[in-house]
């Protein structure tokens, strides 16, 4: 096909000018590569750039000679079968049966699968594409690898990607030997077991974030329900009772008033479930019981509701800075300035609101740059430089920190506010207090654990201590009858 998609990654003149893309030695290991797409073009580089001998198989091979650099060799596929004992099949599985005739140059060898099937095919086939291509070439040995590196990673080196690469075969040389291949392109080989593992990793590249899904859900159907009630509140009712139209709150208003209910009640989210998981052990009297499965997901979703947390605390930030820009606003400054005129009054200064405000603000501040540091330490690049000691101290510690920030933040927020009549529209509570519920429950629960009755009691459990004593009876001949040992 000509066109644009005949083109490759990369310029041909990039190719040539890379020092690591030097013509391989001819005692070099010879690995073959059957297919000329973008994968294979990547792999190829990679491979030639890693030190081996690549031989390309393809159908037209002056044509695709063209796209790949000089120190691969591009040949019929037949050429680059029976050169190589290690061959990496990157052509789509419908063209599987197109190298039934090279079957018997194929026997005995190594044949590598790259190949990912569509969502729909993965949930239609129950075999894998790998169980596929070893069923039409029995005398061959296969290997699953390198499926969920694509060729952008490949191109770039590991450093712009994930380095951990599934490999499965059913058998263990040939598995060893492509590990070590994959080891010396730099990624890091993961033993998935046998062949049948297959359509578990076939599948990883058809997940989409999928240990964010939960948390965004939370999120989304937390603003929702914060939303509504606001909208009830600020929009419904002056317009049921007072006759007053204020949609024009939707947009921005609206918005901003639920952006930090959402942040707030999911960072308090983030802690509620260390201290279910301290009230557990406690009350098992042992750490070797498993959570229950709603305990355990949630604490492996902790980072994805923190950092969404960050977020929403961040874009609560940004619509403040725009609420000046308002014309809303603007005509309140002078519907005000006007009253300010007629009543006579010289000033509008109160001494309390004033301080309210102040303080109000620069807890905001300090609650938001802490959360940004809790979100630059949850990157792995960042979380991989510090020990367990300073990430544990950064994510506790500070997190605590950050959620009694926010606590404060919110009380200053609400002030005397909570005890107006004025503020129950239609009976319903003002919306501070309601977020204040779980932080509050969790800041109290975490300030009893730190009491010396319960923590030197939970950090024996956690250093291995039980409740109930196991007995270990020994054999009958043996000098010592009984033992009883605390584990």
């Amino acid at each position: 096909m000509s066109g644009e998609m005949d083109k490759p990654l990369i310029s041909r003149r990039l190719l040539d000018s890379d020092g690591s893309l030097a013509e391989p030695p001819s005692e070099a290991p010879k690995v073959g590569i059957v297919g000329s797409g973008d994968f294979a073009r990547s792999l190829a580089i990679r491979l030639v750039g890693s030190g081996f001998n690549v031989v390309v198989g393809s159908r037209n091979p002056k044509r695709a000679a063209r796209l790949f650099p000089s120190a691969v060799r591009v040949a019929l596929p037949a050429d680059a079968v029976s050169s190589s004992e290690v061959i990496f099949v990157a052509v789509f599985p419908e063209h599987y049966s197109s190298l039934c005739a090279l079957g018997e140059q194929l026997a005995g060898k190594i044949l590598v699968d790259v190949s990912n099937p569509t969502e729909q095919e993965h949930l239609q086939h129950r075999q894998s594409n790998a169980e596929h291509l070893a069923s039409l070439f029995p005398a061959c040995t296969v290997v699953k690898a390198l499926n969920v590196i694509s060729a952008w990673t490949l191109q770039a080196g590991p450093r712009d990607g994930n380095r951990q690469v599934p490999i499965c075969s059913d058998h263990m040389e040939a598995k060893r030997t492509v590990s070590e291949l994959v080891h010396a392109m730099g990624f890091l080989p993961v033993d998935m077991g046998s062949l049948v593992s297959a359509r578990e990793v076939e599948a990883m590249p058809l997940r989409l974030l999928p240990s964010w899904k939960v948390p965004v859900l939370l999120a989304l159907g937390l603003f929702v329900c914060f939303y509504i009630y606001n909208f009830i509140r600020d929009v419904v009712q002056p317009y049921v009772q007072e006759g007053k139209n204020k949609f024009y709150k939707l947009p921005v208003s609206l918005v901003n008033t639920t952006l930090p209910c959402v942040a707030y009640v999911l960072l308090s989210l983030v802690y509620l479930p260390g201290v279910l998981a301290a009230v557990l052990q406690l009350q098992r009297g042992t750490k070797y019981l498993r959570f229950p499965d709603w305990l355990d997901h949630w604490l492996q979703h902790r980072k994805q509701i923190g950092l969404l947390s960050f977020f929403c605390a961040l874009l609560h930030a940004l619509y403040s800075f725009c609420l000046p820009l308002r014309r809303s606003h603007r005509f309140d400054l002078v519907n005000l300035a006007v009253k300010q005129v007629l009543a006579n009054k010289s000033h509008l200064w109160i001494e309390e609101e004033v301080w309210r405000m102040e303080i109000y603000l620069s807890l905001g501040v300090l609650a938001l740059g802490t959360l940004s540091l809790l979100a630059i330490t949850s990157l792995p690049s960042i979380a991989n430089s510090l020990n367990w000691r300073e990430f544990s101290f950064v994510q506790s510690g500070l997190g605590l920190v950050a959620l009694v920030l926010s606590t404060l933040h919110t009380l200053t927020y609400g002030w005397t506010r909570a005890f107006q009549e004025s503020r129950y529209k239609f009976y319903l509570p003002p919306t501070f207090t309601l977020t204040l519920l779980v932080p509050c429950v969790v800041i109290l629960a975490r300030g009893l654990l730190l009491l010396p009755c319960f923590s030197r009691r939970l950090t024996k459990i956690r250093r291995g201590w039980e409740k109930d004593t196991i007995q270990f009876v020994l054999p009958a001949d043996h000098t010592q009858a009984q033992k009883t040992s605390q584990v």
